[in-house]
């Protein structure tokens, strides 16, 4: 190992730490420029080493394992936590309420304390960074509940952008869905997500923000999710998503004298090693230009956007009803006593 290290299968310490979920690389940076992190034994002070995976790599004197293959899924955040792993207030955050079973996860961007809906979470930082790029093209939908009036020739204009404090905020599409008593219901769609985006442009609009609901990422949705729960995105789908990069990475991992990727197999398939049909909310399409495939629930609605929308497509979520399934033997038995 060495810093010079040309072997293809060899990374950036950064890098590595990203893809095993202990920060994003900018945090793995700064988590190495605190001393924190060794190889080897050695302590470093500098990111400027290449790494292959089989060395012992250590944060804050734990080991860290290899990467898994980059997991995705989907939280209906509440309001009242945070999304850091830390605060110094001591307020609850999102990370303490997760179920024991999941790794360490970060999420894909923020929602601030007073904001609810979905929020995705991976065990990647280098899959969160690429999901958070504006060149990804994924916008995100949110419901507002604000106090005050406004007329939709105001939200028009804000197709054009608009700069707020000094601070210049892209084109956001906004529509306004009703009046209520003192308050406006808005559908708004972003394609930056700036810190507060929503509340400083509402504000220039003279509107204030009482209730803020994300409800679609990209194509996932709160589809299927109640306040609390998370769920996690079939791997085949998320596959389909993240473009031809991610395919090799996404793989699912193989047992001993396996060489398929069945649905049976760990990880593999749209069911997973359950055979439960794919989650609500979690949906695939095909390459860029192509019909889009849905992938629906029990009661027949899909948990997808159209794509370059965003926009979910209303549907109750429910038991629906079961699968059509070949004649069993019990009713070929009743066939036979008649």
């Amino acid at each position: 190992m060495s810093e010079t290290n040309s072997d293809h299968t060899s990374q950036r310490i950064a890098k590595w730490l990203a893809r095993a979920g202990v920060a994003s690389r900018r945090g793995a940076e700064a988590l190495i420029a605190e001393g924190k992190v060794s190889v080897n034994g050695k302590v470093l002070d500098s990111p400027a080493l290449n790494v292959r995976g089989d060395e012992d790599i250590r944060v804050s004197g734990n080991r860290v394992s290899e990467p898994e293959p980059p997991r995705l899924w989907r939280l209906y955040k509440k309001t009242g936590f945070i999304t850091t792993n830390s605060d110094p207030d001591g307020r609850p955050n999102i990370f303490d309420k997760l179920p024991p079973e999941l790794p360490r996860v970060m999420s894909v961007g923020r929602l601030d304390i007073n904001t609810e809906g979905l929020l995705l979470l991976t065990n990647d930082g280098e899959l969160a960074r690429q999901m958070e790029l504006p060149a990804t093209g994924w916008t995100r939908r949110y419901r507002v509940r604000a106090f005050g009036k406004v007329s939709q020739e105001q939200l028009d204009r804000l197709e054009n952008g608009i700069t707020v404090d000094g601070i210049r905020y892209g084109a956001i599409t906004a529509k306004l869905e009703k009046q209520q008593r003192g308050n406006v219901w808005l559908n708004m769609v972003l394609r930056e997500g700036k810190t507060r985006e929503i509340k400083n442009v509402l504000g220039a609009l003279d509107l204030k923000v009482n209730r803020l609901i994300r409800v679609s990422f990209g194509p996932f949705t709160l589809h299927g999710l109640e306040p609390g729960d998370v769920k996690e995105v079939p791997r085949k789908i998320l596959r389909d998503q993240l473009g031809q990069e991610w395919q090799a990475r996404l793989k699912p991992p193989q047992r001993a004298g396996q060489t398929g990727g069945g649905a049976g197999q760990t990880g593999g398939g749209d069911r997973g090693k359950t055979g439960k049909p794919p989650e609500p909310g979690a949906a695939r399409q095909g390459r860029a230009g192509k019909k889009p495939v849905r992938v629906r629930n029990g009661d027949g609605k899909p948990g997808i956007s159209k794509p370059g929308t965003s926009k979910p497509r209303a549907g109750k979520p429910g038991a629906g009803k079961p699968p059509r399934s070949k004649k069993s033997g019990q009713n070929a038995h009743h066939r036979r006593k008649g």
